[in-house]
């Protein structure tokens, strides 16, 4: 019988070796980080000067400080009005939203253990839809004008319970299971938000069409202000249970072995991320696939931990959501298409090749 020595490790190698990993992790995440503040900043500035009508960047920045007394107005008044009335307000909602969908599907596959748990995937922005438009059909002022995002959230809400208690066997929310769960649950919210549409006097009716497809068209500084609130509460929430949910990333018997009430803080966790998805399409519509991508990108780049994952997933987030409204904005002259167009262009072929990833042959997850 012949055997192979295999070779030895010593105690002063292996540790240089872990050392060395975690320096290389902590070079990746400054990195990332550094590279996402950079872009996001570039983005903005872009996104303030394209438009129909075109400003320059000094233009930028003088109309944003003069705001504050720190400069003087451009020589054309149309600037600051263009940037105050319409821009900034726009490029803020954007930025929240961005940043509530990031965070709400990095906390959806950490509570789901799971890459492709997304709040569009599993029913939660459908769902929100549902109740958004019979809002805006019956009680379109109803709350003193919240009335439709406060229906978003609780029928947001609703749907993500029911496809975590429907897909859930053995304590485990399989993956093939909870995608086909949140297919049917789409589907009926799709012909429930149809009905809605279908009896919905003419303007209520484009509302709910026009809000469909995600759009930051007609943004106001009070839906900024409010979506900023929310969303602020939610990524410090999100934030404050991520190192619950890196141990929950070990397994339910060790996360309840350390203390961890398992059963609480996975239906906290899909509150938060109802929350959150509610919040962002309350005044922007459904943008799908966000929560989908950007978190998944980002644990490729600085690892699976929640603690570095969730603020990163809130500036890629706000990242995607700025450079797709630069895109429907400027790629047809004089026309604002619709944002949920350009993520669902990304997020789709994403999802089809994380899909593919994730299921042996065979059918299994």
């Amino acid at each position: 019988m012949s055997t192979t020595a295999e070779p030895r490790v010593s105690v002063g190698d292996a540790h240089r070796i872990v050392h060395h990993g975690i320096a290389r992790r902590r070079q990746r995440r400054i990195v990332t980080f550094v590279c996402l503040l950079v872009v996001l900043f570039l983005s903005i500035l872009v996104s303030c000067a394209m438009g129909q009508y075109p400003i320059s960047v000094p233009d930028v920045m003088r109309g944003f400080f003069a705001h504050f007394g720190r400069a003087r107005e451009p020589t054309d008044p149309v600037v600051i009005s263009t940037l105050w009335s319409i821009r900034f307000p726009r490029i803020v909602l954007g930025l929240v939203v961005g940043a509530a969908l990031g965070v709400a599907g990095t906390v959806m596959q950490a509570v789901f253990s799971n890459p492709l748990a997304e709040p569009g995937v599993i029913g939660v922005s459908s769902g929100a839809s549902v109740g958004a438009s019979l809002a805006m059909v019956f009680a379109p002022t109803a709350l003193a004008g919240f009335g439709v995002p406060v229906a978003a959230f609780v029928s947001g809400l609703a749907a993500a319970l029911i496809v975590y208690f429907v897909s859930r066997s053995g304590g485990r929310a399989e993956v093939l299971t909870l995608v086909l769960t949140g297919i049917a649950v789409t589907a009926v919210c799709s012909a429930l938000t149809s009905m809605a549409t279908y009896i919905a006097p003419t303007t209520a009716r484009d509302q709910i069409v026009f809000w469909q497809m995600g759009s930051l068209n007609g943004a106001t500084w009070t839906q900024a202000a409010t979506v900023a609130v929310v969303v602020g509460v939610g990524v410090s929430w999100a934030w404050h249970i991520s190192a619950k949910l890196d141990t929950l990333a070990l397994g339910e018997r060790a996360a309840g072995h350390v203390g961890i009430n398992v059963q609480s803080l996975r239906i906290s966790s899909i509150v938060l991320a109802a929350l959150l998805t509610s919040a962002a399409v309350a005044y922007a519509g459904v943008i799908s696939f966000v929560g989908l991508i950007v978190p998944h990108v980002l644990r490729l780049a600085i690892g699976p931990s929640n603690r570095y994952l969730v603020p990163a997933s809130m500036l890629g987030g706000a990242l995607l959501i700025t450079l797709s409204d630069i895109a429907a904005r400027n790629l047809v002259a004089f026309s604002d298409l619709p944002i949920g167009i350009f993520t669902a262009l990304v997020g789709g072929p994403t999802f089809f090749i994380l899909l593919r990833r994730r299921i042996r042959p065979g059918g299994h997850s």
